[in-house]
């Protein structure tokens, strides 16, 4: 055991894993038994689709940690950026590199509609799942899609697959069974993890300083920040990131604070009513979960850093210049040895899930 008294406390903050979770009370939907094995239908057939090229899945494979090895996600064109995994979304405040949507029903429902993506209107839609085989089920739990108005229709599907979602949960890593071994104090146990990943866990909570964003059970404080990514598009166009998210969560009619929420108390609603667009949120993207990166290559909102070693080399040598003046002054060249690289990455490789 090399970790201080210190680091160990430190260790403990994140977890225990899995999270403890709650039915999302803006959904009518989350944690009925029904919705959920509609919603995992639907996520995988084309009929989302207003042509049916594509499902759910297309961007978010199962098979590869709930994204597509591609650096942006392809649609009807070349999207502007990288599929974000599904893994472990319920409970967030925030969802999407930009963070237009303020829970994940909503976040489910932009790419039915979007114009590059699935390409449904709310008429549409209505009328493909009622001649659709998913008529009876939708039905049974929603009632009469007849007897709905088409926007309804669509905010209930939209539902059934964030029941589904809430479900996609990382199973223990090699990470946890140490943090564990630790609270327990156990250090038979926890010596048999690996002293390059907890050196590369030393550099993470010390001169690293990654737990200042990469924080709690989900190694992500779920916030926006600028990590010296290239946000340009093209040699004309950026990705403005928050600063543009903001625009769109509050021109949105499926917020936390709109009829659609089945919150009677609308509890949530805090959120979208108080942030406010600033100059600084321009370029930043949400910092996302390192549980279970190890599958989801390549990285950054762009993809342009194709595998761990790259975007711990990233850091290492970060670009200052990329940085905006006005913004967070956090990150700094790490100036690693090959080693602590090294270390680094089998750290940060831990937390993915454990060999079957």
């Amino acid at each position: 055991m090399i970790l201080t008294p210190d680091e160990i406390a430190q260790t403990l903050s994140f977890g225990p894993w899995p999270p403890e979770t709650r039915p999302d009370i803006s959904n009518k939907a989350s944690g009925h038994e029904a919705a959920i094995a509609l919603g995992a239908a639907l996520f995988t057939d084309t009929i989302l689709s207003a042509d049916g090229r594509f499902t759910c899945a297309s961007c978010h494979d199962p098979a590869q940690g709930f994204t597509v090895r591609l650096s942006r996600a392809a649609g009807r064109k070349v999207l502007d950026r990288n599929s974000p995994s599904l893994w472990n979304l319920s409970g967030l405040r925030w969802f999407g590199w930009g963070g237009k949507s303020d829970n994940l029903w909503a976040a489910s429902l932009h790419p039915i509609i979007a114009e590059l993506e699935m390409a449904h209107t709310a008429d549409s839609w209505a009328s493909a799942l009622s001649t659709s085989r998913y008529t009876p089920e939708f039905e049974t739990i929603f009632g009469p899609i007849a007897e709905q108005p088409p926007q309804t229709v669509l905010v209930n599907t939209a539902k059934t697959l964030a029941a589904y979602q809430e479900t996609l949960v990382t199973n223990a890593t090699p990470f946890d069974v140490f943090r564990d071994a630790l609270e327990r104090d156990d250090l038979v146990a926890a010596a048999r993890y690996s002293e390059g990943a907890q050196r590369g866990l030393q550099f993470f909570l010390g001169r690293g300083n990654c737990n200042i964003c990469h924080s709690g059970p989900r190694f992500s404080n779920n916030e926006f920040h600028d990590a010296g990514v290239p946000y340009f598009l093209d040699t004309t166009t950026v990705d403005p990131g928050r600063f543009q998210g903001l625009k769109l969560l509050q021109s949105s009619p499926y917020t936390l604070a709109g009829e659609w929420n089945d919150d009677d108390d609308n509890s949530g609603a805090w959120a979208v009513q108080s942030v406010r667009q600033t100059h600084a949120d321009f370029g930043t993207f949400r910092t996302p979960s390192l549980r279970g990166v190890a599958e989801t290559a390549p990285y950054m909102h762009n993809g342009s850093l194709t595998d761990l070693a790259a975007v711990v080399r990233h850091y290492n040598e970060i670009d200052l210049e990329r940085m905006h003046a006005e913004g967070e002054a956090i990150l700094l060249p790490l100036n690693m040895t090959e080693i602590e690289m090294s270390d680094l990455v089998e750290f940060i490789e831990s937390l993915s899930e454990l060999p079957k």
